[in-house]
């Protein structure tokens, strides 16, 4: 009996560690996104929509889509900032991107 007290003691801290900590963390860092939405954040909404924040107002915001075309949109519709998407995804080993070409397609 002790001995499926530790096992089940084990299971639920590799739960806590595995899963809970992970999605509070993404949860937190979501919040902090969705709060310090400002005008004129270039920003992609959960639907795909590329736009330039033009206005605040509580939870809605103004997003302009394309030269004097302005949508509303909730402020927890957006996904991320366009800037951090280029972070994310710029390569980690200083290779430049026609390095990085070159390579894929060697017949150039």
């Amino acid at each position: 009996m002790p001995v499926f007290l530790v096992y089940f003691a084990l299971l639920a801290v590799l739960f806590f560690f595995l899963i809970v900590r992970p999605q509070r963390r993404q949860l937190a860092s979501r919040r902090a996104l969705i709060a310090s939405v400002e005008v004129g954040d270039d920003v992609i909404t959960a639907g795909g929509i590329y736009g330039t924040v033009r206005a605040i107002d509580g939870d809605v915001l103004q997003i302009e889509v394309a030269d004097g075309v302005v949508i509303t949109l909730a402020r927890e519709a957006i996904a991320r900032r366009r800037g951090d998407e280029a972070e994310a995804a710029a390569p980690e080993s200083g290779a430049s991107e026609s390095d990085t070409h070159d390579a894929a397609n060697p017949e150039d």
